[in-house]
């Protein structure tokens, strides 16, 4: 399966920059990106692990769950 690499606005909208084969290709070019990125830009880039780039932008729209750290 393929890693495609993306870049998310604040509202959630996604543009596909380009799909890897290889992690390491695909978490470096992340990396190079966000490097690169001025410092006023607010979107974000991320890699995500799919079948096919349809499910991967599904995937990358859903909203996440707070994370819980410890208990109550």
């Amino acid at each position: 399966m393929p890693y495609y690499v993306y870049q998310i606005t604040p509202n959630r909208q996604l543009t596909h920059i380009d799909t890897k084969t290889r992690y390491q290709d695909a978490r470096g070019l992340v990396r190079e990106l966000r490097g690169a990125k001025a410092s006023d830009d607010d979107h974000d880039y991320r890699l995500i692990f799919a079948n096919q780039q349809g499910e991967a932008e599904k995937l990358l729209s859903m909203p996440r769950d707070e994370r819980v750290i410890g208990e109550d």
